[in-house]
């Protein structure tokens, strides 16, 4: 009797305890939940939870949670605005929080959420005013890089989760179709230069045979490093054989289904202009502006900004050129001369490529223990050199960073470009590595993901003018350390400091006074010195991408500001490591609060 008492009291216990658990569940997901830290949880948890790329991105569960890697993202229009009228509602519940009765770091939460929240809401007119194909970034070019460099396979598991996903390609191209049919239904049409080189993007893709794709080499690569008892030879075959499969018959019929649609819209893409040209085109890049360079600043603003850096950074980089002996020809001229010497640049070979590679490597290695005193907060994860695969060289980036997962698991990536080593002259490298790597990107958005206080939405959150301004900072801080060997290390920082504030004029150029590609190649070559080639893909880099080449200068300038504003204000209390402390380690910011971090780090430490 006693014990079907206490068994009678411990089933009662237990069962209010998961009605309380159930009650709190539906609380937290459906309602406001108690507490802002259980809204900031949910709020990530239902972007995340119905995003499997990003979950297999960031790796934040536990492996036997794993429900999502067989899937792939919803890429159709209903899930859009699913996901915009989610982004209101949730702005509409974090002002339901009282904010004066949440501490000082958590008012920093509440206001950059607040911040991207109203952004986003702001630009919900504009939904499809953007490119989701175009010839940097879409489904074509993103995927193959998630399934190769993202996607794990450390399991039999692993591996037959690959092969759906693979398999999973139709659904979600289709997807992606209906949003562009939307798109032209609309008349929003991509420009020219964009149809045709996504056709031949996709065209050399499918060209490639299956067993020669980068969707099958990356997975053998991935099996051939597990031992046999983790997964036995006929099984590791099998899984071979149904990825060569499932890229025949489920991946490269998705491609042709979608060259077939480019190919169709070819006649009636006819023109190659900025935002002004889309309905409600001014409107749509003036948001645009404030969106990327979290600032209130306007387009004529920012093209006079350009301009007055374009002139300063000029003249430096003009008494530079003189003090090394070149005084005859433009700016543009003489730097093409640096660029062209035979000595400045790797042989077009694989040991060439290797060599460049191993460079860059070498590089980061040595910045990295040359940083002394001017950070005491480091990333433990650590950065690798990697080339960006063969097969999707056409259309990436120079060079680009990649973060590591959350878990540790997987190191943050600089991925260099190796379609043309004349890109990465030796006299730019020690510039790239500090941006892309140390103490870049690398420090910047690994420093925040391993902090343990902050909401996870603020590791994650895109605010691009404090990205990319933390990286176009380091640029100037490591010069600033003494970490450019040579003058000619000094001609490469000032020409990609040019590079940015050219970016400034053409974007707004090509997006707001309505200059054509010509023209805007035609500047960028003239002030930078690069080839044609290479910056006919940047400037219509900028062309699918408005507002988003502002963001370097724009945060590079704030942030080298507001360093000046707290040395003045604080003399020999100044210290340097404390000051980068306070820009990194609070996550990604708007410019206007990481401005105010500083003024309350500047009153506390005068106080002190």
């Amino acid at each position: 009797m006693v014990r079907s008492r206490i068994f009678k009291g411990l089933a009662a216990a237990l069962l209010l305890v998961l009605v309380l658990a159930v009650a709190l569940f539906i609380n937290v997901w459906f309602f406001k939940p108690i507490t802002i830290d259980a809204f900031y949880t949910r709020s990530f948890a239902k972007v995340a939870l119905d995003r499997p790329e990003l979950l297999s991105q960031l790796r934040v569960l536990p492996s036997w949670l794993d429900f999502y890697s067989d899937k792939l993202d919803d890429a159709s229009p209903a899930h859009d605005r699913k996901e915009a009228e989610a982004l209101r509602e949730n702005l509409e519940t974090l002002h339901r929080y009282d904010r004066n009765a949440i501490d000082r770091e958590g008012r920093l939460s509440y206001d950059t959420l607040d911040y991207f929240l109203r952004t986003q809401v702001e630009g919900d007119p504009y939904w499809l005013h953007n490119f989701p194909v175009n010839q940097l970034f879409g489904v074509q070019s993103t995927l193959p890089i998630f399934m190769a460099q993202v996607h794990q396979v450390k399991s039999t598991a692993e591996g037959d989760n690959y092969v759906a996903r693979l398999n999973a390609f139709p659904k979600k191209f289709d997807q992606v179709l209906e949003s562009l049919d939307l798109r032209e239904s609309r008349n929003l049409m991509p420009p020219r230069f964009v149809v045709d080189k996504v056709i031949a993007q996709m065209q050399g893709f499918v060209a490639t045979p299956s067993k020669e794709n980068l969707l099958f080499t990356s997975l053998k690569e991935k099996l051939d490093k597990l031992p046999a008892d983790v997964i036995d030879a006929a099984t590791r075959e099998r899984l071979l054989a149904q990825t060569d499969n499932a890229i025949r018959a489920s991946v490269y019929p998705s491609y042709r289904k979608l060259i077939d649609y480019f190919v169709a819209l070819r006649p009636k893409a006819q023109s190659n202009e900025g935002a002004w040209h889309l309905p409600d085109g001014d409107a749509f890049y003036a948001w645009c502006v404030r969106q990327q360079t979290t600032t209130d600043v306007t387009p004529q603003q920012v093209h006079e900004l350009g301009l007055a850096e374009v002139a300063r950074v000029g003249a430096e980089l003009d008494e530079l050129l003189k003090s090394l002996g070149m005084r005859e020809g433009s700016t543009g001229a003489r730097l093409q001369k640096i660029s062209h010497d035979p000595a400045q640049v790797y042989p077009d070979t694989a040991e060439g490529r290797q060599a460049l590679l191993a460079r860059y490597q070498i590089i980061l290695d040595e910045v990295n223990r040359g940083l002394g005193k001017a950070f005491d907060v480091r990333p433990r994860l650590g950065v690798e050199v990697k080339a960006v695969p063969a097969a999707l060289q056409a259309g990436a980036a120079t060079a680009f960073y990649a973060a590591g997962s959350l878990d540790g698991s997987r190191p943050g990536i600089f991925y260099v470009n190796l379609r043309d080593v004349g890109d990465s002259p030796k006299f730019e490298m020690r510039n790239e590595a500090f941006h892309e790597g140390i103490p870049g990107h690398h420090f910047q958005i690994t420093v925040a993901q391993e902090r343990q206080d902050l909401p996870l939405f603020r590791k994650v959150i895109p605010l691009t003018a404090y990205v990319e301004g933390w990286a176009l900072y380091a640029e100037r801080l490591a010069f600033e350390l003494g970490l450019e060997h040579e003058p000619l290390d000094g001609v490469g920082r000032l020409l990609w400091d040019m590079m940015r504030s050219v970016r400034l004029v053409v974007d707004s150029g090509i997006h707001y006074k309505h200059w054509t590609r010509e023209q805007a190649i035609a500047y960028m070559m003239e002030k930078t010195g690069k080839d044609e080639a290479f910056v006919a893909a940047e400037i219509e880099r900028y062309f699918v991408n408005p507002g988003q080449a502002l963001a370097y200068k724009v945060g590079a300038l704030k942030i080298l500001a507001l360093r000046e504003k707290a040395r003045l204000a604080l003399g020999a209390k100044f210290d340097l490591a404390q000051f980068h402390n306070e820009v990194l380690t609070h996550g990604s910011l708007p410019l206007v609060l990481l401005e105010r971090v500083i003024d309350d780090w500047i009153e506390k430490r005068k106080a002190a």
